[in-house]
């Protein structure tokens, strides 16, 4: 498991080096899910803001289009929302220690902000899901200060007004913590946008997160999230939507991470 120094996109110099493994061209930080909030709640305190990239393997595979490749490099923390890259990673011998997913970082994030008192925004979802995703957070996490919530128009991002006052009220309400359900590469690029405005403040890239926290759509049981098996959970749940992306991009590029993975440990050993 290699170390690197990784450029600050902030401030232009570094940061401290730190244990990363790459996996198909993507360095992901050797995190915990309790050292991603370590290090999130230390960088609040010394007033340093950032962003976690959460990739899965959907993600992992866009990442391989060029337009996409500096997302990750320009985030603070980048950490396995999926099993297979962590399956892949152990293959070739740099095993990351587990599993970080947004769905799990809102929550374990929203109480160690109530803890510091710190406050969280929720932006994404269809109309009504953040609004409802704040009032079960509040509910759930005693003394949980909700800056406020937004759940922008389909094509916002297109519609430079729109996009302005998106980023405008997320601004005005000033939150310590950002969740931003909204898909990839849409929540990154828009996360560097208000990290632009925001720089003291941490953004997070939680995809469907917001719709698990209220209620819309169900978790898989923890005994599914360890074997891998969830997306199998989400496609039962939604079939219509989670079809293409698990059986027709999914499933091969999974298939093909393990052979690269595998592959690369045994030309490693050869070298």
């Amino acid at each position: 498991m290699a170390e690197h120094v990784v450029p600050d996109p902030a401030t232009g110099g570094e940061r401290a080096a730190r244990r990363r493994v790459v996996v198909d061209g993507v360095a992901f930080d050797a995190l915990r899910e309790q050292e991603v909030v370590e290090h999130v709640l230390a960088a609040l305190e010394r007033g340093e803001g950032g962003s976690v990239v959460t990739p899965n393997v959907d993600i992992l595979r866009q990442l391989r289009r060029p337009e996409n490749r500096g997302i990750t490099e320009r985030a603070e923390l980048v950490v396995p929302d999926g099993m297979p890259i962590v399956w892949a990673s152990r293959l070739q011998g740099e095993g990351l220690p587990e599993r970080v997913t947004g769905s799990s970082l809102i929550w374990s994030l929203s109480r160690a902000a109530a803890s510091a008192g710190r406050s969280v925004y929720l932006l994404g979802g269809a109309e009504g899901i953040a609004e409802r995703a704040a009032q079960e957070l509040r509910q759930d996490v005693e003394g949980l200060e909700v800056a406020g919530w937004d759940c922008p128009p389909l094509g916002f991002e297109a519609r430079p007004e729109q996009l302005a006052r998106t980023v405008g009220d997320a601004v005005e309400a000033k939150p310590d913590l950002v969740f931003v359900g909204l898909g990839f590469p849409k929540q990154e690029r828009l996360m560097e946008l208000l990290r632009a405005e925001l720089p003291g403040a941490w953004f997070v890239g939680c995809g469907g997160a917001l719709t698990m926290v209220a209620g819309e759509v169900s978790r898989a049981p923890e005994w599914v999230q360890r074997s891998g098996l969830e997306w199998v959970h989400r496609l039962a749940k939604e079939p219509r939507r989670m079809a293409k992306r698990y059986l027709v991009h999914g499933v091969p590029y999974a298939t093909g991470l393990v052979v690269r993975s595998a592959r690369r440990r045994v030309g490693s050993r050869a070298g």
